[in-house]
């Protein structure tokens, strides 16, 4: 049991460049060997059958040191380095942080400041590039601060449309997924649950945003909502609150089971909120 406790698991998307798979899969051997010989740990990667050329990177650190060992060790830096020439890495999961996102000023519905990269998506040595010749599109490195920035690389509504399959809609039989995107560009999905005494149904939107604040997560930048409707459903008014209360402004994107149907800031969905602003006398 002590063993485990001190174990540390870290997972990284990786979305690989076309035509680099087989480069990509033999690096991969490659860094699993060096971390299972040098004794940081074993690595694994998982293919994700839903989306081509994306995988999940997996590594089971012995502990936390070593996880700090490993991003100082210069050959596995090597390593990393020709990782980003062939691919563009997200952080999913960061076992091995030793504090929690800072937030910039004093509001808790602020964005994170993003953590600097680790493991596969630690920043190396400089290897240089001929002059004028930078990465474009596709190939541009992938980290949470573009995934915040730059949300259209996350396919949140692909993700709602998933969670929407798990809701337990016994009784009003209309099923509704969500996906709630943190600062970091960790995703969070949740569906409606409902209950026969009707008053104790929670919808989509709060069950989202409850998991991620059970998960540690503070800081977020938009929500997906997806149901089997011609019109859009936006949040209700119970949600539209929670979501302001630990989200803030969030970008809303509202979508069916064919196509999105509209974007829209909460600001405007709830334009008069009640917040804790109001109970400081």
């Amino acid at each position: 049991m002590a063993d485990s406790d001190k174990s540390r698991l870290s997972v990284s998307l990786v979305d690989v460049n076309t035509g680099r798979e087989s480069d990509f899969l033999t690096l991969a051997r490659q860094f699993a060997s060096e971390m299972l010989r040098k004794g940081y740990g074993r690595a694994e990667v998982i293919r994700d059958e839903a989306v081509p050329l994306r995988f999940y990177a997996v590594r089971h650190w012995t502990s936390a040191a070593s996880a700090e060992q490993c991003h100082a060790d210069a050959g596995m830096q090597a390593l990393t380095a020709r990782l980003f020439q062939i691919a563009r890495v997200a952080n999913v999961v960061n076992g091995v942080r030793r504090s929690e996102p800072r937030l910039l000023g004093g509001d808790r519905r602020l964005r994170a400041e993003s953590d600097r990269r680790s493991g596969f998506e630690r920043r190396v040595t400089n290897a240089g590039r001929p002059r004028g010749e930078r990465r474009a599109g596709r190939d541009r490195r992938l980290g949470p601060r573009r995934l915040r920035d730059r949300p259209g690389d996350v396919d949140l509504v692909a993700a709602a449309r998933r969670a929407r399959e798990n809701a337990d809609a016994a009784f009003s039989h209309f099923k509704v997924g969500a996906a709630l995107e943190a600062a970091d560009g960790t995703v969070i999905t949740g569906c409606n649950v409902e209950n026969a005494t009707y008053g104790l149904t929670i919808c989509a939107e709060r069950v989202a945003m409850f998991k991620a604040i059970s998960e540690g997560l503070r800081a977020f930048t938009r929500i997906a909502v997806v149901a089997d409707t011609e019109q859009p459903t936006p949040p209700c008014g119970a949600c539209r609150q929670i979501l302001w209360e630990f989200g803030g402004n969030l970008e809303v994107v509202l979508a069916n089971l064919r196509e999105e149907k509209g974007t829209h800031r909460l600001k405007d969905l709830l334009p008069l909120p009640f917040d804790a602003r109001l109970l400081s006398g």
